[in-house]
Parts: structure tokens; C-alpha cells; sequence
């Protein structure tokens, strides 16, 4: 077991089995040292959202329930990660996430929900966890989800 393998059970973290597309997209595209991986919505280990990941911030969906949510967006990113590149110890770092967070118009509090997929890839990566990053409210995602992140990572 690799060094990140390793740190993602001292977490408590399974990875899910990588969700297929649902349209006309690849989940990952490496160019070079550099992964990009699509869009990861807010599933659960069983492929499912779960109630409290549907709808809209300021919408009923509540500010702790969607931080879980772009948590759980980070580790689908990293199944898609590792499927791409097979050992995730070859990550020499995450570079970019990008966060859309399903929001109502009145809504502006984007960036504290995206901490959830921020410190994740910090908990899991380490100092090569730290990224840059775009945090976007939009009217509606896919399914209903509340958060969907997306990723670039430099790979050896």
C-alpha cells in the first residue's frame, strides 16, 4: 500500500468505484504531467445523492450538509484520480479545483462549502494539496446535486 493509499485509511476514506459519464465527455484526460478530471458530483458509496445533497444553498440545503457534500465531490475526484494514473503517490500536486455550488440568487457564502473538497485534498496530499481555486453559485446541476467539483493535478 502506497503512501497515500495509506493516509486515505487513516481517514476512514474508501474509494468509490469511479462513476461512469453520463454524456458525451471522458471522466479524465491526461496531457503530459497533467491530469484533468471532469466534474465529480456529490455521490455516495452506493452511486446514489443522498437527500441532503439535493436542491440549493439558501434553497433548504443546509451550509454543513453541502461542505460534506464537496467532500464527498473531492473523494469521487480521487477515484477518478487514481483510476488515470494507478498509484495516487505519483500526485505531485493538486494545481486547481473548480466548485460549482448550486445556490439561490440571495446566497454568497460559496467559498466556506468548497473548504470541504479544499481541506480534503490538503488531509489526503499534504502541502501538494494546496491549490488554487474557483468557487462559482450556479441556478442547477446535474441530478439536483448541490456541489460538483472538478480538478487539474501535475502527475509524475
Amino acid at each position: 500500500m502506497g503512501r497515500i493509499e495509506a493516509r486515505l485509511t487513516e481517514l476512514g476514506i474508501t474509494l468509490p468505484s469511479p462513476a461512469a459519464p453520463v454524456a458525451n465527455y471522458v471522466a479524465f484526460v491526461r496531457d503530459g504531467d497533467l491530469v484533468t478530471i471532469s466534474g465529480q458530483l456529490c455521490l455516495g458509496a452506493d452511486g446514489k445523492l443522498a437527500p441532503e445533497h439535493v436542491g440549493r444553498l439558501g434553497d433548504g440545503v443546509s451550509p454543513d450538509a453541502a461542505k460534506a457534500a464537496a467532500r464527498l465531490c473531492a473523494i469521487n475526484v480521487i477515484a477518478q484520480l487514481r483510476a488515470a494514473i494507478g498509484d495516487l503517490d505519483r500526485v505531485r500536486r493538486c494545481v486547481r479545483l473548480g466548485g460549482f455550488i448550486a445556490s439561490n440568487p440571495d446566497f454568497t457564502g460559496q467559498a466556506p462549502i468548497m473548504n470541504g473538497a479544499s481541506d480534503l485534498m490538503v488531509e489526503v496530499f499534504g502541502d501538494a494539496g494546496r491549490h488554487a481555486r474557483s468557487t462559482i453559485g450556479v441556478a442547477a446541476l446535474p441530478l439536483g446535486a448541490a456541489v460538483e467539483v472538478e480538478a487539474l493535478f501535475a502527475v509524475e
